[in-house]
């Protein structure tokens, strides 16, 4: 019985120095980590700058832009020229039965030049729609950047933590492979029975079937990391909380999310969208006035005529009333009335939404907070009771399979603290997000911010032009 303690306090001791080992290990990749691996900003701003989600919401944006430049081009003059050059075989029979044929040779050239003077307000109401599609655009293209940022910072804490659970799960194979070759050692010096050396051997495949998940889960967050930062993952830091940039309460939190949101703002811009485009279809009713110019210079070479060339210049006002059109326009009227009244509903739905994800990403985040907390206490109580099982195991009063169940238990605590710890990272920049502020500006990262207004700008009031202001 004494040589069999002695045997159960070496297994025990050596648990004791897997346990002190996995932790010195923890330490020493958290050293290495913290020297030269890569922080959560750092990875922000390469998904921010690199990500072809959000690049090409940068490109749609710019597109919108030209709407702008489109409606504003039915303010200006439409020039168009003209030049027709043709060959022509004429016969005529004259009287006396005389025939006279001749090739002619006609041209013309001229230039039309149409103003519109008035068109319903059709012209002023399509720029204002064009500008407050940008506006919208803008914020789509806010909250696209919101949530790029936000699939970075959960491609980055589950990059991490699965690496420790794999780091982990791997010092927990390594010691249930050195208590089953252990247990197998007793077995043949007859210490123990068949069933201590199958309990270890199932142990053990077990641990091994956890390191195999483990590192499954790892490759798929590794390769979902490079999808959304632009890059395979390194080494990478301890990821922070952002508890400093988030509101004080619930209440302030769901005020900010309405009031900044960008799916709220967006929402709102498409109201007055669709207000605006009643305005539009209803121009189609009412009169049109316009004036064209035109100079024009034609040659014949008909020698049987009197003249042989003709110039002329023309100025003509131009007045329309519709009359009756089919109902097409007041059809689209009623239409666009529709729509407005769809795009109210969607903002009221719109803004539900922001205040459902604000108590939510709230509750998470205070939830996270309270699992954190009651995992390290887990962890605590796990290595007291694993440090007990051991003492009891040396002094004969416990078996192998109490140890490795004490050790179980620590390793399953470990995990749970490593996904509270992810998870409490992940709330707090959910929250963030859900109100609204998830930004470069706020996050103070080291990028320059992109202002969409530059390309706006630079195309507002262009009145020619093919290539793009990148050079396209």
């Amino acid at each position: 019985m004494v040589e069999r303690a002695a045997r159960v306090g070496d297994v025990a001791r050596r648990v004791l120095l897997s346990g002190i080992g996995l932790g010195a290990l923890a330490c020493a990749l958290l050293a290495d980590t913290a020297a030269r691996a890569e922080s959560l900003p750092e990875a922000l701003v390469k998904a921010y700058q690199t990500n072809p989600q959000l690049n090409a919401e940068r490109a749609r944006q710019r597109a919108t832009d030209e709407n702008v430049p489109q409606a504003l081009a039915a303010y200006r003059p439409q020039i168009i020229a003209g030049l027709s050059v043709g060959l022509q075989a004429v016969r005529d029979q004259l009287p006396g039965n005389v025939i006279q044929t001749a090739t002619l040779k006609p041209w013309q050239i001229g230039v039309t030049v149409t103003q519109t003077l008035f068109n319903g307000f059709k012209t002023a109401n399509s720029v204002r729609v064009a500008e407050l599609q940008v506006q919208s655009g803008r914020e789509a293209l806010r909250n696209v950047g919101q949530g790029v940022l936000l699939d970075a910072v959960t491609a980055y804490t589950n990059v991490l933590a699965n690496q420790t659970l794999v780091e982990a799960q791997r010092a927990n194979v390594a010691f249930l492979k050195e208590t089953q070759a252990i247990t197998q050692r007793r077995l043949n010096a007859g210490d123990v029975t068949p069933t201590d050396t199958a309990q270890a051997e199932a142990r053990l495949n077990r641990g091994l079937a956890d390191l195999n998940a483990a590192e499954v889960n790892f490759a798929i967050s590794q390769a979902t990391y490079a999808q959304v930062v632009g890059n395979p993952p390194s080494q990478l830091r301890p990821a922070e909380t952002i508890d400093r940039l988030l509101p004080r309460n619930r209440e302030d939190a769901i005020v900010l999310s309405l009031r900044e949101h960008p799916a709220v703002t967006a929402a709102g811009f498409d109201v007055d969208i669709a207000s605006t485009s009643i305005r539009v279809a209803e121009s189609s009713l009412m009169p049109n006035v316009s004036v064209q110019g035109s100079v024009s210079r034609s040659r014949d070479s008909d020698p049987t005529l009197g003249t042989f060339g003709t110039d002329q210049a023309s100025v003509i006002g131009q007045l329309t009333q519709p009359i009756y059109d089919g109902g097409t326009a007041a059809s689209q009227t009623r239409q666009a009335k529709e729509v407005a009244a769809q795009s109210r509903l969607v903002l009221d739905q719109v803004r539900n939404q922001a205040k459902t994800a604000v108590v939510s990403a709230w509750v998470a985040n205070e939830g996270a907070k309270i699992a954190v907390s009651a995992s390290e206490s887990e962890v605590k109580a796990a290595e007291v009771a694993l440090a007990g099982v051991q003492k009891e195991a040396a002094g004969g009063q416990r078996t192998t399979v109490d140890v490795l169940n004490a050790q179980q238990d620590l390793i399953t605590a470990r995990a749970r603290l490593i996904g509270a710890q992810r998870d409490r990272v992940i709330a707090s920049y959910t929250l963030l997000s859900a109100t609204g502020r998830l930004d470069v500006k706020t996050l103070n990262l080291k990028t320059p911010d992109y202002l969409p207004e530059v390309h706006y700008h630079q195309v507002r009031d262009a009145w020619h032009g093919l290539r793009t202001p990148s050079g396209q």
